[in-house]
């Protein structure tokens, strides 16, 4: 007779038993892990994708332009696409520029002799400072670093006017320098409520080394349109900020700024735009491809949910914007859903309606989302939005089926141990009985050989 292993029997009856169950919970677990990895790749795709919307519509515009000047070194310029191609001429009279104030040997004075002082700007604001308060190292004196820090630090400064202190050929000086520029940023020192003596005579002896003035530029060369601001920056002309970096003489020749169309730039943005999406494309067909003999489905693969986004951005991709498409505007989709762009079209497109591109893309701003980019955007919100979006939501109840598979599964362990103790107790006093039994049955082998 063979003898009988418990553990070994016990194991496969307890098996046998629990299988089925343990077949399906594995299966579901497995399902789920990998919708919640498919999820986790369709949240990046999309994010990414709605990454580049946001960019494009951050950026200046997918028009592009181009800037460039008859002399170097007298400014610079950029453009967005509310630009117009075209020449400009400028005279540059004055740049703006910081005022700057330096008081010389200020004197470290006792405390006492400290008090209030007022730092004035043209523009108006003022801030006060209190030096009675600005001995730090409580030595008994203020000196010039501690006078310094005290206007840096003064709660209504805020960066308004920066001090600091310059030490040259021996001589030690607070230097008082206007974070802006323009006449409006001009200093005054009020020391009138410092007491008499040497602190507040130096304040009232400052020294100008820069003047607090407005830039002004002439539009159209000397003689035209007058600009006078407190930047160098201008953005008179539509689509088109300068930055005047140099004043001319009053013998230069006008400096001369050329704005042209940039129709390979311009590309370039389209494009961008075309590779995002050939990009989402790609990671949507990989998660809903159908699977064939010899190879198996994408997880979505028939899954509704994602088959409607995708036909939603199809079908914004066909939509006109102001009447126009993106086909008119040389972008089309092969049979694979990839786009492709003609730029030939495109900048024929853009030669007969030059607002075209701003038509069909629009802006994909939060606040006021338009045309192509704004309704991506604005879709992909639904999907992507923390907590109720459609991801999100989807997560969440994959969380809880796990949850739940995870106690089922503890729940189908402990019957499986109690499967096996149970049978591990009957097959052990099966297999101690068939040892006994075997003990008797060679016993009366041996009597009757005996006899």
């Amino acid at each position: 007779m063979a003898t009988l292993d418990p553990v070994t029997t016990a194991t496969q009856l307890a098996t046998a038993y629990t299988q089925p169950l343990q077949t399906q919970i594995t299966t579901q677990t497995q399902n789920a892990q990998k919708e919640s990895t498919a999820l986790n790749t369709l949240r990046s795709a999309l994010s990414a994708f709605d990454s580049a919307l946001s960019s494009l519509s951050s950026s200046k515009g997918l028009k592009q332009f181009t800037a460039s000047f008859n002399t170097a070194g007298i400014a610079t310029a950029t453009t967005t696409s509310k630009a117009q191609a075209g020449s400009y001429q400028f005279h540059v009279e004055q740049l703006a520029t910081a005022h700057q104030l330096v008081f010389e040997d200020l004197p470290a004075v006792p405390v006492a002799l400290g008090g209030p002082i007022t730092v004035q700007l043209q523009d108006g604001s003022s801030f006060n400072v209190n030096l009675v308060a600005a001995d730090s190292d409580s030595d008994g004196t203020i000196s010039q670093s501690e006078i310094a820090r005290a206007i840096n630090q003064a709660n209504d400064n805020q960066g308004k006017v920066v001090a600091s202190v310059v030490t040259s050929g021996g001589q030690t000086q607070l230097l008082l320098s206007s974070s802006k520029t323009g006449e409006g940023g001009e200093i005054t020192i009020d020391a009138s409520g410092l007491p008499a003596g040497a602190l507040q005579d130096a304040f009232n002896s400052s020294r100008e080394l820069t003047a607090a003035q407005d830039a002004v530029v002439w539009l159209g060369g000397q003689g035209g349109v007058r600009m006078q601001q407190a930047s160098n920056t201008f953005t008179s002309i539509e689509g088109v900020s300068l930055t005047f970096t140099r004043a001319m003489t009053a013998t230069e020749a006008p400096l001369t700024l050329t704005v042209s169309d940039d129709a390979s730039g311009t590309a370039g943005k389209v494009e961008e735009f075309v590779k995002a999406y050939n990009t989402l494309r790609t990671a949507l067909d990989s998660l809903t491809k159908a699977g064939g003999e010899n190879s198996s489905g994408g997880v979505f693969a028939s899954d509704a949910g994602i088959r409607a986004l995708s036909s939603k951005l199809n079908s914004l991709l066909r939509a006109e914007y102001d009447g126009v498409s993106l086909t008119q505007l040389g972008v089309k989709g092969d049979r694979n859903g990839q786009l492709s762009l003609d730029k030939d079209r495109l900048e024929k497109a853009l030669l007969a309606d030059p607002a075209a591109l701003d038509k069909v893309f629009g802006s994909a701003s939060v606040s006021a989302p338009t045309g192509l980019l704004g309704g991506m955007s604005k879709y992909l919100d639904q999907w992507l939005t923390s907590g109720s979006g459609q991801i999100a939501s989807r997560q969440n109840s994959i969380q809880i089926q796990q949850k739940n598979l995870s106690a089922r599964q503890t729940r189908l362990d402990a019957q499986y141990d109690s499967y096996y103790q149970r049978y591990l107790q009957q097959f052990t006093q099966l297999a101690t009985l068939q040892a006994q039994m075997e003990h008797t049955s060679g016993l009366f082998a041996q009597v009757s050989m005996g006899s």
